[in-house]
């Protein structure tokens, strides 16, 4: 059971790193924008400052990925791949045979990286 339970702690963890921020993103926007249906409903305008911060954050689907995005997420992907072969390293001097299996789930998030980096270099506007 404890085995279990580690696995579920660690890829819960993972995935909390994801889902988490944009959880918390999402609540944000649900009150401010609960908020602007208030002051719209009672008559109040709106400050162009409140419409500009609103949509400063929004992301723009149709642009391409730049160099330094896709430079900046193959680092990250790297990152992953990197600490997925280290933990691997840290649990084979207590399991031996736990090094092989995590530096092939490591060779995913690395080669992603590498082809995010390979991507970010390729395309850099002279």
């Amino acid at each position: 059971m404890t085995p279990v339970l580690i696995v579920l702690i660690i890829f819960g963890s993972i995935a909390s790193l994801f889902i988490m921020p944009r959880y918390f993103k999402s609540v944000e926007r649900q009150k401010m924008a609960e908020t602007l249906r208030i002051a719209i409903e009672k008559g109040q305008p709106l400050p162009a400052e409140v419409i500009e911060a609103m949509s400063s954050n929004v992301r723009n689907p149709g642009l391409p990925p730049s160099p330094q995005r896709d430079l900046r997420t193959g680092i990250i992907w790297l990152g992953i791949g990197i600490g997925f072969a280290a933990l691997g390293l840290v649990i084979s001097f207590e399991e031996p045979d736990a090094l092989f299996p995590l530096l092939g789930v490591a060779t995913f998030p690395t080669f992603i990286g590498l082809a995010f980096v390979v991507l970010g270099v390729l395309n850099k506007k002279s």
